[in-house]
């Protein structure tokens, strides 16, 4: 069996083998950068072959976006630490999206999403048919804006989906704010408060 340089040689297990080659194309983004890196070094730097790789994942971009998946998760577990100190869905809310994306914009490789110097693989990823932004705002949000509904916080008829779909908008345009200004700067979750709450809508308010 093949041996990377990491000196770990291929699971056979499926899921731990996609686990295994996807450190490898960390190791190799962080060597050549996301631009440069190709197939085949990542299959040098896993110790496969280049049809290895195909067999775990489709293309090149397939591979990154499940690295972003799989980073994005590892951020959701910090941020659900975090939000167990908010009491009400809307503290969650707004200063879960602030720690999110403060967050998130330092990892190289989720910022791959709104980084310009990536804006074709980013517009590929998120694009018709993958949506990938969305997926993982979902993956986020969707229990805590549940609760929220059905505790009586959000009105009922919230439709978590396109909700998501919103959040993660929300999103992409917070980067480009914090990225420039302090993120525990108050205005940021005065906007926040001020304009992206009453797009959820609350108990007793007119749709």
């Amino acid at each position: 069996m093949a041996r990377g340089r990491t000196g770990n040689v291929l699971s056979e297990d499926v899921n731990e083998a996609r686990v295994q080659i996807l450190h490898a194309a960390e190791i190799a983004f962080e060597r050549f950068g996301v631009t440069k890196t190709t197939i085949d070094d990542i299959a040098r730097e896993a110790g496969v072959s280049r049809p290895t790789i195909y067999r775990y994942f489709r293309d090149r971009d397939t591979l990154i976006a499940a690295m972003i998946e799989s980073r994005s998760r590892a951020l959701f577990k910090e941020a659900s630490k975090f939000l167990k100190s908010r009491k009400t869905f809307q503290d969650q809310l707004v200063d879960g999206l602030i720690y999110l994306v403060d967050h998130g914009r330092a990892d190289p490789i989720i910022r791959i999403l709104v980084n310009p110097e990536h804006m074709d693989l980013a517009t590929r990823l998120v694009g018709e048919g993958t949506h990938l932004a969305t997926k993982l705002t979902k993956q986020m949000w969707e229990l805590y804006i549940e609760h929220a509904k059905q505790s009586g916080q959000l009105r009922r008829d919230l439709d978590i989906d396109e909700a998501c779909e919103w959040l993660a908008l929300v999103q992409l345009m917070l980067v480009g704010r914090l990225d420039f200004s302090n993120p525990a700067d108050p205005s940021h979750r005065k906007l926040l408060t001020s304009y992206l709450l009453p797009a959820f809508g609350r108990p007793g308010e007119a749709n």
